[in-house]
Parts: structure tokens; C-alpha cells; sequence
């Protein structure tokens, strides 16, 4: 059940209301006052604390969970509780950059290719047996769907592999990072690739590589077969691009 806690939030200055009601409870919040699951006191408490109307802090609310900070929750037992930060806000401001041309498909796949050969590194050098298996275990699941013609459902367990890989990574900035760009990449630009058998086989072929070199302990290896495997979906892309999609 989630905890309501007490946070020493003060009275608001009259000219930046709205703002400092924002700046309080995100301060409790990224200080550790407040934790995830913890709820926010009632509203109405919240407003004489603040002193504040219900539209100033209904707004201030709406605004902190925009940047994934809360999560209103309606009816009985509801209220405003803390997220733990997730990515939801960073894929959705790389999307609105890659919709209004701020990022270009060249700058998305150069940053892709260079952190997902250090995560294929890093990972080679910290798997265990048991990580090895997992990815065993997806690869395989990857190479009874391309013996199905089973498109999406592939590229569902590709996913799933660059996902496990950036966890074994052990690095929380990679990882984010990478699954940031996959979500919009899938988003945004698989829909207008054709993926076909052929690409499916050279993918199910790149991700059995890049395990085995993970399994055989060459980090130069994997990270070399990462790269080149984005390298090739880069190419694919650009062309298609300067084709007007």
C-alpha cells in the first residue's frame, strides 16, 4: 500500500506561484523526502499549505506529472503518488525532435551505432552463464520466427535482445539511452522499411554472432558486429530517405 508522507513544503512567493509549487514537490521528490510510492498529501491540504487556488495546483500537478515525476490516480484511494523516473518523457521529446526535423535519420543512427557497440562490449565483459542463456533462449525464439515469416513478432524479440544486452551492460546512462532510441526507432521508422525475409535472416544471423562472441569472451568482436549491424540498418534507412521514403 502506498505511504503518505510528510514533506516540509512552505507557503509560495505571490509572483512565481506556479512555479515554486513545481520546484517544491520536485525537490522533495528528487531529495529522497518523497520515494516512489509515497503519496502526496491531499489536495486540500496541499492547497492551504501552499496557499494556493485548486486550478494553481491542479496545473503544478499536472505539470510534474508530465515530467514523469507523479502519477495522478482517479478514484477511491486516488491521488497524486511518485514514479520512479522511467524513459517515457525522453522518447517522447526524441520523437517530437525526430518528427520536427531537429534530429536528422544520419544524427539518430551515428549515435545509435556507437553506443550500442560499447554496450556489446561492456556486456561481453560482465554476462554470466545465466545471462548468456537468456540471450541463448531469445535468439532462439528470433530464429523460430524467421522460419515463420513472422515479422513483428521478430523484431518484438530483436528488441528484447538489445534490451537484455544494455541490462547485462551494467550501465544505467547506456541502457536508457538505448532503449530511448529503439522505442522511437520502432516508432518511427520500421514502419516505412521493408523488412523482409532476406533482412530478417541478416539480422537472426548478426544477433547469433554478436551472443556467440559474447559467450567465446571477444568484446572486440561483439562490439565490431554490433556496430556493423547498425551500420547496415543506417545505410537502409538514408537510402530510403533520400528516396522520399
Amino acid at each position: 500500500m502506498a505511504l503518505k508522507v510528510k514533506a516540509d513544503f512552505q507557503k509560495v512567493k505571490k509572483n512565481r506561484i506556479f512555479q515554486d509549487v513545481v520546484d517544491q514537490i520536485q525537490e522533495a521528490i528528487l531529495n529522497r523526502t518523497l520515494r516512489p510510492g509515497d503519496m502526496l498529501p491531499p489536495e486540500r491540504e496541499l492547497r492551504e499549505t501552499f496557499n494556493i487556488s485548486r486550478g494553481t495546483l491542479r496545473e503544478s500537478l499536472r505539470v510534474l506529472e508530465q515530467k514523469g515525476l507523479i502519477e495522478i490516480r482517479l478514484g477511491t484511494g486516488g491521488g497524486a503518488m511518485v514514479k520512479n523516473a522511467g524513459t517515457e518523457q525522453l522518447t517522447e521529446t526524441l520523437g517530437l525532435m525526430i518528427r520536427s526535423g531537429t534530429l536528422s535519420v544520419q544524427d539518430i543512427g551515428e549515435f545509435r551505432q556507437g553506443i550500442e557497440g560499447q554496450i556489446a562490449r561492456l556486456a561481453t565483459r560482465r554476462a554470466t552463464p545465466e545471462d548468456i542463456a537468456i540471450l541463448e533462449d531469445l535468439v532462439e525464439n528470433a530464429r523460430v520466427k524467421t522460419s515463420q515469416g513472422a515479422v513483428e513478432a521478430f523484431l518484438d524479440i530483436d528488441q528484447a535482445v538489445h534490451k537484455e544486452m544494455g541490462r547485462i551492460a551494467g550501465n544505467a546512462l547506456y541502457q536508457y539511452a538505448a532503449q530511448v532510441v529503439h522505442d522511437n526507432i520502432r516508432k518511427y521508422y520500421d514502419n516505412f522499411l521493408d523488412f523482409t525475409q532476406k533482412r530478417m535472416e541478416e539480422n537472426l544471423l548478426d544477433l547469433q554472432r554478436i551472443v556467440k562472441a559474447m559467450q567465446d569472451q571477444q568484446p572486440r568482436e561483439a562490439a565490431r558486429i554490433a556496430e556493423q549491424h547498425v551500420s547496415r540498418f543506417n545505410e537502409r534507412m538514408l537510402k530510403k530517405e533520400s528516396l522520399g521514403h
